[in-house]
C-alpha cells in the first residue's frame, strides 16, 4: 500500500496520474486540509506536521510514502527520509521535488522558471536540484495568491487571468516555468494564454519515476486490487465535494483525523468549536 501525502486537495491531482500509470496499486490519501495552506509556515511547523502525516500513513499499512506537497517535498524530505528511512528500514519517504527538476532540465533550453509557494522559493531547493542536473539559469516566483484561487475554483475567471499575468512579469525571458504547487496545474489555460513559455505540470513524469523506482524496489510495495482510501484533517464534506474536481471522479467515503497529543488519531466526527475558546 502506498501513501500520498498533501497539505490539501492539489495532491489529489498527483494522486490522478499515480493511479493511471500503476492502475493495480492500493493508495492512502492524506490531506492536512485542517491546517493547510503550508506556503506561509515556519520550517519547524511544517516539520512537526509532515512527520503527523507520515506517521499516520505508516499507521494505516502504508511501507512508502509519496510527499505530493512541494512545499514539503522542498522543506522537509530530508529529514524525513532521515528520520524514518535509515539503512534496513521497511519504510521509504519519496518526494516530487527532484523528478519535477529532473522533467525540466529534460525540456527546457536554458532558462526555467520556478512558480511556487513562498516557502518553496524561500528553501532555493529546486535551484539546488536543478543545478545538480545542468547549466539551465532558474528564475523564481512565489505566487501565493493561487492555490487559493483554484481552492474556490476561479481559474477560469478573470481574476485569474490577472494574477497569472502579474505574476509572470517577473518570469519573463524564461523558456520554461516549472508549476511547483499541486494546484497550478488548473492554470494551465490562463498561464499558456499569457506565456510563451513551455508550462510543466511534473505530475505525470512524477508518476513514470515512481513506477521506475517500485520496479527497482519491489520489495517496499506489491500490487494489490487498485483500492484507494482518503484520510483529511479537514471537514470529510467538504473535502469530498471539493475533492472530485481533483482527482476528476467522485472520491467515496472520506476519513476524519485530527491532532491529538502530538499524533494525528481518527475521530468520528468533525469539532468545531463555537465562540470563545479557553485552555
Amino acid at each position: 500500500m502506498i501513501g500520498v501525502y498533501d497539505s490539501g486537495l492539489g495532491g489529489l491531482s498527483v494522486l490522478r496520474h499515480l493511479v493511471e500509470r500503476l492502475p493495480t496499486r492500493d493508495f492512502v490519501y492524506l490531506g492536512d486540509t485542517g491546517r493547510a495552506p503550508y506556503g506561509g509556515r515556519d520550517s519547524q511547523t511544517l516539520l512537526d506536521f509532515a512527520e503527523q502525516c507520515v506517521e499516520r500513513l505508516f499507521e494505516e499499512g502504508c511501507g512508502l510514502v509519496v510527499v505530493a506537497c512541494n512545499t514539503v517535498s522542498c522543506v522537509a524530505l530530508r529529514h524525513l527520509q532521515r528520520r524514518y528511512a535509515g539503512l534496513g528500514s521497511a519504510r521509504r519517504v519519496l518526494g516530487v521535488a527532484i523528478p519535477a527538476a529532473e522533467n525540466a532540465v529534460a525540456v527546457s533550453e536554458g532558462h526555467v522558471g520556478i512558480l511556487a509557494t513562498q516557502r518553496t522559493v524561500d528553501s532555493g531547493t529546486f535551484v539546488v536540484e536543478i543545478g545538480k542536473l545542468g547549466p539551465q539559469r532558474v528564475t523564481q516566483r512565489a505566487a501565493p495568491l493561487l492555490a487559493p484561487i483554484v481552492e474556490e475554483g476561479w481559474e477560469t475567471t478573470e481574476i485569474a487571468r490577472l494574477a497569472v499575468e502579474r505574476y509572470l512579469v517577473d518570469l519573463e525571458g524564461v523558456d520554461t516555468i516549472l508549476l511547483g504547487c499541486t494546484h497550478y496545474p488548473f492554470l494551465l489555460p490562463a498561464l499558456r494564454a499569457a506565456t510563451t513559455a513551455r508550462v510543466i505540470d511534473p505530475a505525470p513524469f512524477v508518476a513514470d519515476r515512481l513506477a521506475d523506482w517500485l520496479d527497482r524496489h519491489p520489495e517496499f510495495d506489491e500490487p494489490g486490487q487498485g483500492r484507494q482510501l482518503f484520510l483529511c484533517s479537514g471537514r470529510p464534506d467538504d473535502f469530498r465535494t471539493r475533492g472530485a474536481r481533483f482527482l476528476g471522479r467522485p472520491l467515496p467515503t472520506v476519513a476524519h483525523v485530527a491532532e491529538e497529543g502530538g499524533r494525528l488519531v481518527h475521530r468520528d466526527r468533525v469539532v468545531v468549536p463555537r465562540g470563545q475558546v479557553l485552555r
